[in-house]
């Protein structure tokens, strides 16, 4: 019979030891995720950052074509047909 207790016994220390081992994993998990979470909403502002930063360099050489200097006169073209053709399909659709 003290055989049966014993293992028993040892049963209760093993499922008492899985059992806070599995409440320490689940806080390390929660832990984890809610640092996922701000990681991705930091690189989300940081791809729009990018993006706006992108942007601001295309303005920005628009602008120093547009001032007279040759090296980006090309793509300062290009973007103002573009931004052209964009105008003449909206009044295309304005006027259907």
């Amino acid at each position: 019979m003290s055989e049966i207790t014993e293992i028993v016994d040892n049963l209760e220390n093993r499922i008492s030891k899985l059992l806070h081992k599995y409440d320490f994993m689940k806080q390390a998990n929660e832990s984890l995720q809610e640092e996922l979470n701000t990681v991705r909403l930091e690189y989300g502002k940081l791809e729009e950052d990018i993006q706006a930063s992108r942007d601001q360099v295309q303005t920005l050489k628009a602008a120093n074509a547009m001032l007279g200097s040759t090296d980006h006169k090309r793509e300062t073209k290009l973007k103002i047909n573009s931004l052209i053709r964009e105008i003449d399909q909206c009044i295309v659709q304005l006027s259907e």
